[in-house]
């Protein structure tokens, strides 16, 4: 079978995927970037603005381990696809019509549930539609487009508060248009990867999986529990005196830097080796956290914002690009799932944490604690990198 027309050095799916990420990451930034002050104009406290993002993620996440395993047993990913990012359309008008917190948690679960379902079968399709050694170059494209939509979510959000203020109902609405818009582009724009039915999944086993791959979810877990909701970075932003109106702004700033640097760092990824790149985008993570605890200046947080940019593009392709490295062809969506699902479990603990120390403490203390989560990633990520061949020869 002859290979299909690549469309900008990019094979059909992969671009593709892509334009979806970007339309739904449209969507939901246009709500995601000012919910936390919606939430708190119903009357939400900060812990539990941490806690419905901490429950709607963790709740949701066994699914994405549930349904990448299923596609790797049946060998399709488009229909979870749709599903998946069919719920998410649906759900961000309706967000137009909540009264309290309960409703937002309930529909953000529901959102969630969505992503769930789509993410782990999206990104094996991803694996499975690249040519050659292009895994970081293809998952870097999808994160730039990601980020793409992060840019003009938030974009759009400033400009109807600009000529609406406090109009927050409004934005959820028009939500919904990039959404649907995203479901005629993979429902007409992307195929199956091809698989064949004697390599599907047959069964799941956790010795299939090498040793590598458990010690990297491990490190991943570290880090993640010092991640919590970006939700905080938003309200601290806001803490320090910048505007409501201009929040959804300076929350674009690091989706615009992680654009730029996402296709680079990943194709860098693909020749000098993920690991190193992680290690740079923790410290990077660490420096943004405790910029965050330390300072109250403006002009500061802006700059933390883009240095978080900088984070995002070193980290996000890479894990996945490492996750597809680690396993098997025919185990790639049950590895993107599990992955996925550890990073959405950890949330829960990981927010809880931060919005209570936030509440109950002070302001500083969960950046402190999400920086120093990342140094000791940081430690296991050099001792991981340093003991790869011995790990190697012990498979």
């Amino acid at each position: 079978m002859a290979e299909k027309k690549k469309i900008f050095g990019f094979t059909p799916n992969v671009f593709y995927t892509g334009v979806v990420s970007f339309l739904t990451d449209t969507s939901v930034k246009m709500v995601y970037s000012v919910m936390p002050m919606f939430l708190m104009s119903i009357g939400a406290s900060k812990t539990s603005l941490s806690l419905i993002e901490g429950i709607a993620e963790s709740t949701a996440s066994l699914i994405k381990a549930f349904s990448g395993y299923w596609s790797d047993r049946i060998g399709k990913n488009k229909p979870f696809m749709l599903i998946g990012y069919g719920l998410s359309a649906v759900i961000m008008p309706v967000y137009a019509l909540v009264v309290s917190p309960l409703q937002v948690l309930i529909l953000r679960f529901i959102e969630r549930v969505g992503k769930g379902i789509r993410t782990a079968p999206r990104d094996s399709l991803v694996a499975g539609s690249v040519n050659g050694n292009e895994v970081g170059k293809s998952f870097g494209l999808h994160k730039a487009m990601d980020n793409s939509g992060a840019i003009l979510g938030p974009l759009l959000a400033f400009l109807l508060l600009l000529f609406h203020p406090g109009d927050f109902r409004l934005i959820f609405l028009l939500a919904g248009i990039p959404g649907i818009l995203g479901i005629f582009v993979l429902y007409f724009g992307i195929h199956e990867a091809k698989k064949h039915k004697e390599s599907l999944l047959k069964k799941f086993r956790f010795s299939d999986y090498p040793k590598r791959f458990y010690l990297f979810l491990a490190i991943i877990f570290v880090f993640t529990l010092g991640n919590s909701t970006d939700a905080l970075l938003m309200v601290k932003a806001n803490e320090v005196g910048i505007k409501v109106t201009f929040i959804p702004l300076v929350y674009l700033i690091s989706s615009i830097v992680s654009v730029f640097l996402a296709i680079p760092f990943g194709q860098l990824s693909d020749r000098i080796g993920r690991e190193k790149l992680l290690i740079a985008g923790f410290f990077i993570y660490a420096m943004v956290y405790f910029g965050f605890g330390i300072t109250a200046n403006v002009y500061v947080i802006v700059a933390l914002f883009a240095f978080y940019g900088i984070y995002s593009a070193l980290t996000d392709g890479q894990q996945k690009s490492m996750i597809s490295d680690l396993v098997d062809e025919n185990k790639k969506g049950t590895g993107m799932g599990i992955y996925n699902a550890l990073l959405g479990i950890t949330l829960l603990p990981a927010s809880l944490i931060a919005g209570l120390l936030y509440d109950k403490v002070n302001s500083k203390v969960p950046f402190y604690f999400g920086g120093s989560m990342a140094l000791l990633a940081i430690v296991l990520m050099v001792i991981y990198l340093a003991t790869k061949p011995k790990i190697e020869d012990a498979d």
